[in-house]
């Protein structure tokens, strides 16, 4: 009797209690981001006067929220009358604002909208899906790419071949 009691000793916390509840699963890394920018976003809400309740959030609040972040970004971009516009890597430090990159803003985007319809906004009332805000996305990249001198150029389609195209392309024929 007293080998068994050791041996349970010995084996420390390793058993399993059945009233023992499991902890969930730690979240991923995304989904722990997307949990940080909800809740950043609502508190942006919440500091709004008067505050702004997340069933009249617009678009323009996101808009506003999206102004409101560049405050706190990293990438320089050069204003058109910076004698460093359009370089992609300037040879001295210039008063041009840091403001958030449109990467960051665009997963930003993408965490919230699904934020947003997973605690209960339906699809057709997402504010982070308006137009508007794809609008905001698209120019803030230009004018990034624009200020660094890397143009962003939209792929072009290749065109779809017909009938009487070439034999060797990528259509299947069964017999």
């Amino acid at each position: 009797m007293s080998s068994e009691r050791g041996k349970d000793i010995a084996e420390g916390p390793s058993r399993v209690n059945p009233g023992d509840q499991q902890l969930p699963p730690t979240p991923s890394r995304y989904e722990s981001q997307k949990r940080r920018d909800w809740n950043t976003f609502g508190q942006y809400l919440k500091n709004q006067r008067p505050p702004v309740p997340l069933s009249q959030c617009n678009c323009n609040h996101v808009l506003d929220f999206l102004r409101y972040l560049d405050q706190f970004g990293k990438t320089k971009v050069h204003l058109q009358g910076c004698m460093f516009y359009g370089q992609p890597e300037p040879p001295a430090p210039c008063t041009c604002p840091l403001r958030q990159a449109w990467g960051s803003l665009d997963a930003l985007i993408g965490r919230l909208r699904a934020a947003y319809e997973e605690n209960g906004g339906s699809p057709e009332t997402n504010p982070f899906a308006s137009g508007a805000i794809r609008v905001y996305l698209r120019e803030v990249r230009e004018c990034q790419a624009k200020a660094r001198g890397i143009p962003y150029k939209k792929k072009k389609k290749k065109p779809h071949q017909g009938k009487g195209g070439d034999e060797s392309s990528s259509t299947i024929h069964f017999s």
